[in-house]
C-alpha cells in the first residue's frame, strides 16, 4: 500500500496506542508462567510473532473482547520448561521476537531453528549467541557470521555471561527472562557501556509485575534462578510512547487546534523524553500525568541536540521536528539505530534530502538544519520500516503539495490503526 498525504492541519483527540515493548514482554512473561491474562495489548505483525513463538514451544494464545470493548490475550504457558518446536520458528520482522526467544529457546532439551524476513536476517545476534555458549547452551547461525538463521539447543542450567551494552539491550533481556526459571540464574556483566537501558528497565518492570525479581549490579544485572512467573490476576499494558511520539509530532508541526493523546501515562519507557525534546524545541505542550493526557499545539520550534543513546526509536520522529524548526537539530549517538529493520539514519537523510531538507550524516549523527530546509512533496520510500514511513509521513503533513509514501502498509508493524488516527484528527489522506 502507498500513503498520499497532503498539506493538512489536524486536532482533536485521539488513544495512545498499546506498547509494542510491554506486549512483547508480558506475552512472553505469560509463555513462561502456567498461564496468565495480558489485558490492552498492542495486537500487530511484530507481537504476533512472540504470540506464534509462544505457541511454537508448547503454550497458547486466545484473544477475546473485554466488556469495555479492550482486547484481553488469555495465554496457557509452557510453565518455564518450553518444548523443543515442531517447526522452524518464524519471527518474520521481529528484532526483539529473535532475541528474546532465543533464549527460551536455550530451555529446551533439544534443537530449535528461529529465522525472520530478508531485514531480520541481516541483524545482529552474535553477542547473544556467545552469552548462551557461556551459560551452557548451544547457539549458532547457519550462515557463520552471527545472524539468522540461528540454530539453539539447551537445556541451559544457568551461570555468568559477559555482553556488550551498546549492541542491543534486548540481549539483557533475553537472558534476564530465561535465566529466572534456570536452576542457577544468570548474571550478565556489561563489556561496554549499556545503549537503551530504559528498555532494560522496562523488562524489570514486567519481571516485577510477573513476580519475578531481577536487578541491576555493579558489573551488569543478575537474575535468581528456579523462580515462578504469577503476575496474580492478570497484567495490564501501558500506552505506546514510541508511537504517541508520532502523534505529538503532527501536533506540534500541524496542530493548530491541538492534539490530545490519551492514555499516555508515565512508565518506564525511554520514548516519553519526546514530551522533553518537544518542550525544548519551543513546542507548546501540556502533559496531564494523572489523567494521562499530553497535549501539543503547533508553534515556532527552534533546533537542539538530542542524544538517542537511550532512546533509538526517536530518531526519526525528532529527524522530522528538525527538518520543520529554525536553525540546527543535530541528533547524535545514533550509531546503533543503523541495526534496525534498516539503518534508520540513513534512510531519513535520504528521504529528508528528496523532501527539500538540508541534512548532514555521520556515522554515530544526523544533522537537519531546518532553517535552509522548506519541504516539498515528493515519493519517498518508507523502506519495510514502519518507525520511517510514520515519520514520513508526519513530514507530509507541513510539505508543500503531496507526499507520496510507499510501503506503507508495514505500520501494521507496531500502529496498525495509524493512517485512521491520522485521518480522525484531519489529515488529508489518500491510501491506494
Amino acid at each position: 500500500m502507498d500513503v498520499t498525504i497532503a498539506a493538512s492541519t489536524v486536532g482533536g483527540r485521539v488513544q495512545a496506542p498499546p506498547s509494542k515493548s510491554y506486549t512483547h514482554r508480558a506475552v512472553l512473561a505469560a509463555g513462561y508462567a502456567e498461564g496468565a491474562t495480558v489485558r490492552g495489548p498492542l495486537v500487530s505483525a511484530d507481537t504476533r510473532a512472540t504470540m506464534r513463538a509462544v505457541e511454537a514451544f508448547g503454550g497458547s494464545v486466545d484473544t477475546r473482547e473485554l466488556e469495555d470493548g479492550a482486547t484481553a490475550l488469555d495465554i496457557d504457558g509452557f510453565g518455564g520448561r518450553p518444548g523443543v518446536p515442531a517447526d522452524v520458528v518464524d519471527c518474520a520482522n521481529s528484532g526483539t521476537t529473535t532475541r528474546l526467544t532465543t533464549a527460551t529457546a536455550a530451555l529446551a532439551d533439544g534443537l530449535t531453528v528461529l529465522t525472520g524476513d530478508e531485514s531480520l536476517r541481516a541483524r545482529p545476534q552474535g553477542p547473544l549467541l556467545r552469552a548462551i555458549d557461556q551459560v551452557g547452551g548451544r547457539a549458532e547461525s547457519t550462515r557463520g557470521n552471527g545472524q539468522a538463521p540461528l540454530v539453539v539447543g539447551g537445556p541451559v542450567h544457568g551461570g555468568s555471561a559477559a555482553v556488550p551494552g551498546d549492541v542491543s539491550s534486548q540481549f539483557i533481556t533475553a537472558l534476564l527472562m530465561a535465566g529466572a526459571v534456570t536452576e542457577a540464574g544468570v548474571d550478565i556483566t556489561l563489556q561496554t557501556e549499556l545503549k537503551s537501558a530504559p528498555y532494560v528497565d522496562i523488562t524489570l518492570e514486567v519481571l516485577d509485575g510477573f513476580g519475578v525479581r531481577a536487578r541491576e549490579t555493579d558489573r551488569g544485572f543478575s537474575v535468581g534462578g528456579g523462580q515462578t512467573y504469577d503476575p496474580g490476576d492478570g497484567y495490564d499494558v501501558p500506552g505506546d510512547f514510541s508511537s504517541v511520539s508520532y502523534l505529538l509530532a503532527a501536533g506540534a508541526v500541524a496542530g493548530v487546534d491541538g492534539v490530545t493523546v490519551t492514555g499516555a501515562y508515565p512508565s518506564a519507557q525511554g520514548d516519553q523524553a519526546i514530551v522533553e525534546v518537544l518542550d525544548r524545541m519551543g513546542a507548546d505542550v501540556f502533559w496531564d500525568r494523572e489523567a494521562g493526557e499530553l497535549t501539543t499545539t503547533e508553534n515556532e520550534l527552534e533546533g537542539v541536540e538530542v542524544s538517542v543513546a537511550d532512546t533509538p526509536d526517536l530518531l526519526p520522529t525528532v529527524a522530522v521536528l528538525g527538518a520543520v524548526a529554525d536553525g540546527t537539530t543535530r541528533v547524535v549517538d545514533a550509531e546503533h539505530v543503523r541495526y534496525k529493520e534498516t539503518d534508520r539514519v540513513t534512510a531519513m537523510a535520504e528521504a529528508l534530502e528528496q523532501l527539500g531538507a538540508s541534512v548532514e550524516e555521520e556515522q554515530e549523527s544526523l544533522t537537519v538544519h531546518g532553517g535552509d530546509s522548506a519541504l516539498r512533496g515528493a515519493t519517498v520510500d518508507g523502506r519495510g520500516d514502519h518507525r520511517i514511513i510514520m515519520a514520513l509521513s508526519v513530514a507530509g503533513l507541513a510539505a508543500e503539495g503531496l507526499t507520496t509514501v510507499r510501503g506503507a502498509d508495514d505500520v501494521d508493524v507496531s500502529f496498525p490503526g495509524f493512517f485512521d488516527a491520522l485521518a480522525g484528527l484531519g489529515a488529508d489522506i489518500r491510501r491506494e
